[in-house]
């Protein structure tokens, strides 16, 4: 990898954009809510976090009788409050965050009754902070999701209904049936049916791989299943998990023995799992059936790094950044609809496409959207990025080196349901500074897909690095030394 610039021990105030002509001072560099895209709908990119785990995410001590459940460990698997959580991820920047803790045997009667009443605890105290009451899965026939449920008076109820019913290490005892794959299926089309349906999100879908492309817990049949069964649910996955600090010892120093967001059989590349960071493999196969399945990016956080842990705070190191006016609903519908992307180290805190036929009086699309353009038309692409100053969180002061516009054909549906591969797509073009015009921190660039024939999709990729491709992390690698960002598609529709 690539060295970024040396560590300092303060972090400096910056300049916040405000929009793409004016730039307001007072706030910090990484600050959310920055909006510069001229779309004037009230919305803004707010950055969150949707797998945060608590002291309610437990370990487990045999029952005083053997054919007992087992009794819950509060603190067990993670040392921190729901407020703690709370206060950490506005510190780190973040405007949005969901409490997701997991469990075992009777686990929804920990989250009902000890972390929904710090849930509402942590909203009173941080209340600019919207704050989800959510859930990981113990996801039958898989690894982990997210569960969020719509902020609602119902919400306590909605939530221990679906860990009760689908959980599958929910039941005492212990029940093999809950943990088939087809339970996940039903446990999609129940949702999708809800008056007040959640989002899904997979969770670290290849840290059970063995190999590029040996999948492990969660195949690709699997999330095809599931977003087949409920495309407003089961909506996407985590492109870049957590557990990023894996490789950082207490003082900072190099820890070997561990890797990279716990990735332990096959590596991340570039901190991103390898569904997401291998141009042309399982997300470009998904997006060329025309499935809209985005991308997130997490802490997974259970305990920080500096606590003997190997985490992040929330926001310290990656965040998704959704465009969506304040407020709760619209923030999951930025979630299910992909207004998406999804940055680590805040290499960049804005990004916006603009995607449209040149031709006067064209509609236009942006980030999860799509356009329909008539056969042979030349398409205009406008990218606007938000390179903040000052140093990050890890003290460095990152600069964005390249932008990747990526492409790819919409060919239907996949030849196999275990399809990783999609052959068209490709990198379009690389971007480097020489290529764009920039207005204090505000990146803009413009480029044209000339005499488009067939529909398809774009998207964005870039770095602080140096590498053409994500490297293959290695044990003991600085995260803060390899930075990317993703942007959810825009799809092309030609007619």
């Amino acid at each position: 990898m690539s060295a970024c610039k040396p560590f300092t021990s303060s972090r400096l105030p910056a300049l916040a954009a405000a929009s793409i002509l004016a730039l307001a001072t007072g706030a910090l560099a990484h600050e959310t809510g920055a909006r510069h895209d001229g779309h004037g709908d009230g919305r803004a990119w707010l950055a969150g976090d949707h797998h945060v785990h608590s002291q309610f995410s437990v370990d487990w001590r045999p029952g005083a009788d053997p054919s007992a459940p087992p009794e819950p460990v509060i603190g067990g698997d993670s040392n921190n409050t729901i407020p703690t959580n709370a206060r950490m991820a506005r510190k780190y920047g973040l405007s949005w965050m969901a409490a997701t803790d997991h469990g075992g045997p009777n686990h929804s009667r920990v989250n009902r009754d000890l972390a929904y009443p710090e849930v509402l605890k942590a909203r009173r105290e941080v209340p600019d902070l919207i704050l989800f009451f959510g859930l990981e899965l113990n996801t039958p026939g898989a690894d982990h999701s997210s569960i969020i449920v719509p902020n609602s008076p119902q919400e306590r109820d909605d939530l221990t209904d679906l860990e009760r019913r689908f959980d599958k290490f929910e039941a005492w005892p212990v029940d093999p049936a809950r943990d088939q794959e087809g339970r996940m299926v039903e446990a999609l089309t129940y949702m999708k049916a809800l008056p007040r349906p959640p989002v899904v999100i997979a969770h670290h879908p290849s840290r059970s791989a063995k190999g590029l492309g040996q999948y492990g817990q969660t195949t690709p049949a699997e999330l095809r299943d599931w977003n087949d069964a409920a495309p407003q649910v089961s909506v996407g996955m985590e492109g870049a998990p957590g557990h990023q600090a894996a490789g950082l010892n207490p003082d900072g120093s190099p820890r070997t023995e561990e890797k990279r967001g716990a990735y332990r059989q096959h590596p991340t590349y570039g901190g991103f799992d390898q569904m997401t960071a291998r141009v042309g493999g399982f997300w470009d196969s998904m997006l060329g059936e025309g499935r809209r399945w985005w991308i997130t990016a997490t802490s997974d956080s259970h305990r920080h790094y500096t606590d003997g842990g190997i985490d992040f705070w929330p926001g310290e190191y990656a965040k998704t950044h959704v465009r969506a006016a304040r407020t709760p609903d619209d923030i999951l519908d930025g979630l299910r609809k992909g207004r998406v992307f999804v940055s680590t180290g805040d290499l960049v805190s804005a990004v916006d496409l603009d995607v449209r036929p040149v031709a006067r009086g064209a509609e236009t699309a942006g980030i999860g959207g799509e356009v329909t353009v008539a056969r042979g038309q030349d398409v205009r692409v406008t990218v606007r990025v938000r390179d903040p100053s000052g140093e990050n969180f890890g003290g460095r002061a990152p600069e964005l080196k390249r932008i990747d516009l990526i492409r790819g054909d919409l060919t239907g549906p996949a030849p196999s349901r275990s399809a990783d591969e999609n052959p068209t797509a490709r990198v379009e073009r690389r971007f480097t500074p020489a290529d764009w015009v920039r207005e204090g921190e505000v990146i803009t660039l413009t480029t044209t897909l000339r005499n488009v024939q067939a529909s398809g999709y774009i998207r964005l990729r870039g770095t602080g690095t140096d590498d053409a491709e994500p490297a293959m992390d290695v044990p003991g690698e600085n995260p803060w030394d390899d930075l990317w960002f993703y942007a959810n598609p825009v799809f092309i529709k030609v007619r």
